[in-house]
């Protein structure tokens, strides 16, 4: 498998083209996640923890890169992914199996990007 900031990259013209093929739906559907995103009674972290296990149970790739990603630069642990993928792996059994490993390695990735970021900034 390719690492998960590829899988972003590889969606970034397709996505394009489509939000300008369906600009009010793609509005719609931006405005519902920046919404639904926001930190309330369940903080944003948690949040996108919450969407990276869906990611596993529904098999979406693309949705484990960007919700691995959220919940990294949101601050969320490893082992917080982790269980949050025990999740997952109980509510969807043996295609999590193979969904959940790829999002665990998807979180650390950026993760460590989200590490490194942090110690140039500290360092300026």
């Amino acid at each position: 498998m390719t690492d998960s900031q590829t899988v972003i990259d590889e969606l970034r013209i397709p996505t394009r083209e489509l939000r300008s093929a369906i600009p009010e739906e793609w509005k719609g559907f931006s405005d519902l996640h920046q919404a639904t995103m926001r930190d309330g009674a369940l903080s944003g972290r948690v949040k996108e923890l919450m969407a990276l296990a869906i990611a596993v149970a529904d098999g979406c790739d693309g949705c484990i890169a960007y919700h691995a990603k959220g919940a990294a630069r949101r601050g969320a642990s490893e082992p917080e992914a982790a269980e949050a993928l025990g999740v997952a792996l109980l509510m969807a059994g043996g295609p999590a199996s193979v969904y959940g490993p790829r999002a665990l390695a998807a979180f650390k990735e950026f993760a460590a990007a989200a590490v490194a970021a942090a110690e140039v900034a500290a360092a300026s």
